[in-house]
């Protein structure tokens, strides 16, 4: 009587097993490109930040700290919020940085990170875009943060943030490509990013 009844629940089970893994791959196509690793690499930290966000300022150097120690990439995506005032010109700036090179671009953002409190205006935000570049001996071009193609690149991000439904700044992943029934987790708690990175790796 008992038979038929563990027949049938193990070929559900089995069912259900098959069902699952058929579908994985399926899941991880449907991934959004953002929250994969880029080519070559198989984790890596995505953020969504805002230069002017006092919590991603704090952060920004933990996740950089973070990706030396692990040897992972860094996916840096401009968020500047609207009640920021010098944020959206501050992303536009160090996009231009990036054309020099990513490490400049980069170098640029920990710099704003850093001197936050001291930046109060677009045009102190400015100065000191000036000053950073004449200390490292690139000209800054006179309103670039009025240049159509970089505001296109920051305005870009902010639409990508917003079809991951992004409402707040700093927002961290984790992305992975070992884990296809989970290839991405967000960090809510900077003091568990270690832990969580391990686990993805």
């Amino acid at each position: 009587m008992h038979l038929p009844r563990l027949f049938l629940l193990t070929v559900a089970t089995l069912v259900l097993s098959l069902t699952l893994a058929a579908l994985l791959p399926v899941f991880a196509d449907n991934v959004p490109e953002t929250l994969r690793p880029p080519k070559g690499s198989q984790t890596a930290l995505v953020v969504f930040e805002d230069l002017q966000c006092p919590q991603c300022g704090r952060v920004a150097p933990l996740l950089e700290q973070a990706s030396r120690v692990y040897k992972i990439p860094l996916v840096q995506h401009d968020f500047p919020l609207p009640m920021h005032n010098w944020s959206f010109d501050a992303a536009v700036i160090a996009r231009y940085f990036d054309t020099h090179s990513k490490e400049l671009g980069n170098e640029f953002r920990l710099a704003v990170f850093e001197h936050q409190q001291e930046i109060v205006s677009p045009m102190i935000m400015r100065r000191f875009a000036e000053k950073f570049a004449a200390d490292h001996k690139v000209s800054l071009p006179f309103a670039v943060e009025k240049d159509p193609k970089l505001i296109g690149l920051v305005n870009a991000d902010k639409e990508l943030g917003k079809s991951l439904n992004i409402d707040h700044t700093p927002t961290i992943w984790i992305v992975s490509s070992k884990h296809p029934d989970k290839p991405f987790v967000e960090v809510k708690d900077t003091t568990q990013l270690y832990v969580m990175i391990d686990a993805m790796k």
